[in-house]
């Protein structure tokens, strides 16, 4: 792989300060080669961008997340660090995380995508996670990962911890299903009150095993399932007495 040349390079190691990780190839053996390619998105290159990376990177940033939250919380039950989980995994937390690394001033990118402002949650979100690949298999742990992750994590899970209805519990139910018996949720939504402006449009059912577990309502067809699925949530996974 071709290594990046001298000004892309001194960009990359500004990034790398900023993330807090040190130039020292002792300390922090980081691969130049799969940074730059973690920061170059399809736009710019149909066959040297970032697509593979994230694709891993996608699972680094999930068991990264996995290991802060069983570090932080650990008489926390499983079912709630999968809620926790798929908050913080979510493209808008790890969007807002790129911002503070302004990680798309390092991104080469095409002009349409540069002045694309509906796409750049999922841009910054797909770069971070490449990055977090590129870090990961530079080291081939989390090495990288943590000393700078886990500060933006601590105060993000707190807040969901204290307010639970910023949890996806959507998510959070689809990954138990799935682990417990390889089935994904199925919901039924039916539009009850036609009136746009009612709190209660929609009616939603999820089931499960051709069992239904919870049922919800809401504004939209969103809010009604996440209202179910936080039901049916609880069913299979109770909260743990105070």
């Amino acid at each position: 792989m071709v290594l990046p040349d001298h000004r892309r390079q001194s960009h990359l190691e500004q990034l790398v300060q900023h993330l807090g990780l040190s130039l020292s190839p002792q300390i922090h053996p980081i691969q130049w080669s799969l940074l730059d390619l973690a920061l170059i998105h399809p736009t710019a290159s149909a066959t040297q961008n970032y697509e593979q990376l994230e694709f891993v990177g996608d699972a680094v940033v999930r068991l990264a997340t996995a290991d802060f939250l069983r570090r932080t919380y650990p008489e926390a039950r499983v079912g709630e660090l999968a809620a926790l989980r798929s908050v913080l995994v979510s493209d808008r937390t790890l969007a807002q995380i790129a911002e503070v690394y302004s990680l798309d001033r390092y991104l080469i990118k095409s002009n349409s995508a540069s002045h694309d402002p509906t796409g750049i949650t999922t841009r910054l979100a797909d770069a971070l996670e490449a990055v977090m690949a590129a870090l990961y298999l530079s080291s081939q742990d989390l090495s990288l990962v943590h000393p700078w992750l886990d500060g933006h994590l601590l105060p993000l899970a707190e807040a969901i911890r204290t307010d639970p209805a910023r949890q996806n519990y959507k998510a959070a139910l689809q990954e138990w299903s799935q682990a417990t018996h390889k089935l994904r949720p199925h919901y039924q939504v039916t539009e009850t009150n036609p009136t746009h402006d009612a709190l209660e449009r929609f009616t939603a059912e999820v089931w499960i095993q051709d069992q239904c577990l919870g049922r919800g309502t809401g504004r939209s067809i969103k809010a009604a399932q996440q209202a179910a699925a936080q039901e049916a949530f609880f069913i299979v996974n109770p909260p743990s007495p105070p």
